[in-house]
Parts: structure tokens; C-alpha cells; sequence
């Protein structure tokens, strides 16, 4: 078996028995032919099912000279995964990332925004362009709903329940939940669609989906990040910031504000807490004032 039949099987097994989205399976897959690719370049044939331990930590060595450790970590945890299939398939007897251990990343902290300067971002948008209604919607969107930007780009008019006060968001695994949704941003989104997406010409497949750009096709992620870079440096803000930072803004807003934890994990679409657990760590104001107010020592 060489690495294309290997990795087509694999991309057939995460595809059907796993039942993951298109981007994971993707992602998976790229992690195996940059270990592919590495062999290539180093003119080393060795198959899927004969590839040693040592021949293994040798390709990470290499990463770690152009990746931090975040990354490597990522593709060493895609890695096992694959050679885990083949040994399940019999294709294999071990894992030769069995004993290989990944890089420590630690718990990187999100950026965040104040609402002050979420309000600053919305407020630059120029309304007199016809992309302007859409664009306030997008940003009134990922704040109000704490989306991922992929959970953005996918939503359907009929994912769209208003009077029930619902969103339906398809999100990682192709999983899908209910997300409140506010009444500000629905009139945002009501706006967008009855001013500016009802007079669009809409290109066939694509007419059940909510946000458009200009040819009447479906937003790309690549978009979203340049509306909000663009806002950034009109309105002077010196924060990196990307479409996942106001999900993270909605999530650290709602523990200020002393929403329940679980019930931001249920929003957000974490299958984990320990994953919703980051938030806590952002407003140490936030810890203080729920010992103040729960304690019996208080």
C-alpha cells in the first residue's frame, strides 16, 4: 500500500464511520502528505505500513525548525490518528507516534475586545455602500451569537428562527444547536436581507444561503477576516483580531455578566468544559465577585 491509496482509505473511513466535516477530514489529510511530501524530497520510498519510529522523529525534528510548538503538536496528533486507522485495519501491528511525545503548548489566552470597541468596529462601516447592511449584520452576528467563522459563512435562511428567538448553527463535525439570537440582531439581519440581499442576483446552489458577496455566491472565510482587518485599521485599533475574536468577546462578556459557564459551553458548541474553562481565566474581577456574592464566609 503506498501513502495515496493509504490516505484515500482513511479520508473514506473519517468521511463515512466518523462522519466528520469536509475542513477536518481535510486537515487530517494534510498533515499526512507533509510527512508524504518529506519522504518525497528525501528520496526515501518507505510505505505507510513499513515507516519506522526513528523515520517518524526525524520528519518532526524538521518541523520544529520552521513550526512553534502549537503546530507541531497539531500535525503529531493528525499523524496518530492515521497510523491508529491502519492499525485497527491490520495494516499495521504498531503506531510508530506510540511513544512520541507532543511538544507542551500550554493554554494560550484569547484576545478579546471591550464592547466599547465592538461598538467603535461596527460603527465604522459605511452604510451608504450596499455591502455596508451585510457587513454590520456579519459583525452583529459573530458577537451577538459567538459563532466560529465557518458557522457564519454555512448559515441558511432556514437555520433563520426568529420568533422563536433561535438560530440553528452547524458546527464542528457537522453537529448542529440552537443559539439565542437578540432582537437587535435579527432587526440587523432583516435588514440586510429585505434591502440589500432581496435585490441581489443569486447564482444558483446558493439561494438558501444568508450571507452573500456581490456575484450572489457564498462568502468565503478569507472574506470575513479582510472585512474585519479593514474596520481595525479604519478605526485605528492596534489588537490583532480575526472573526474568532468576538467569539471570544461574546463568551468573556456573558461570564462578566455572570452567565453560567455550561450554558456558554451549550452556546459555543464545546463538546468539553474543560474547553469553555479558558474564559474564566481572562476576568479575575469575575471570580472575585462570585466568591463575594456565593461564599458562606463572605
Amino acid at each position: 500500500m503506498n501513502w495515496k491509496n493509504a490516505l484515500k482509505d482513511y479520508r473514506h473511513y473519517l468521511k463515512i464511520e466518523r462522519g466528520l466535516a469536509a475542513n477536518t477530514i481535510e486537515n487530517y489529510s494534510l498533515d499526512v502528505e507533509k510527512l508524504s511530501n518529506w519522504l518525497q524530497l528525501n528520496n526515501n520510498k518507505v510505505s505507510p505500513l513499513s515507516i519506522s519510529e526513528e523515520e517518524v522523529q526525524q520528519f518532526i525534528y524538521t518541523l520544529a525548525k520552521t513550526m512553534n510548538a502549537r503546530s507541531q503538536a497539531r500535525i503529531i496528533s493528525g499523524l496518530r490518528g492515521f497510523f491508529s486507522y491502519l492499525v485497527f485495519e491490520d495494516y499495521r501491528q504498531t503506531n510508530p507516534l506510540e511513544l512520541i511525545e507532543s511538544p507542551k503548548t500550554g493554554r494560550k489566552l484569547p484576545h478579546t475586545l471591550s464592547t466599547e470597541e465592538i461598538d467603535t468596529l461596527i460603527a465604522a462601516i459605511d452604510l451608504n455602500k450596499p455591502e455596508g447592511e451585510r457587513n454590520r449584520a456579519i459583525l452583529e452576528t459573530l458577537y451577538g451569537c459567538g459563532l466560529r467563522v465557518s458557522e457564519l459563512t454555512n448559515l441558511r435562511l432556514s437555520d433563520l428562527f426568529f420568533e422563536e428567538g433561535f438560530i440553528k448553527v452547524t458546527g464542528k463535525g457537522s453537529k448542529s444547536r440552537f443559539v439565542p439570537i437578540a432582537e437587535t440582531t435579527c432587526k440587523y439581519i432583516e435588514l440586510y436581507m429585505h434591502h440589500i440581499r432581496a435585490h441581489q442576483d443569486i447564482q444558483k446552489g446558493h439561494e438558501d444561503t444568508l450571507f452573500l458577496n456581490r456575484r450572489g455566491k457564498q462568502l468565503t472565510r478569507a472574506m470575513i477576516f479582510t472585512i474585519i482587518k479593514r474596520l481595525a485599521t479604519i478605526t485605528g485599533l492596534h489588537k490583532n483580531i480575526s472573526p474568532h475574536t468576538f467569539r471570544h468577546s461574546f463568551a468573556t462578556h456573558l461570564l462578566e455578566n455572570g452567565a453560567d459557564l455550561r450554558a456558554i459551553q451549550q452556546m459555543l458548541g464545546h463538546e468539553s468544559i474543560t474547553t469553555t474553562e479558558i474564559y474564566v481565566h481572562l476576568d479575575r474581577s469575575h471570580l472575585r465577585k462570585v466568591m463575594e456574592e456565593f461564599h458562606p464566609r463572605r
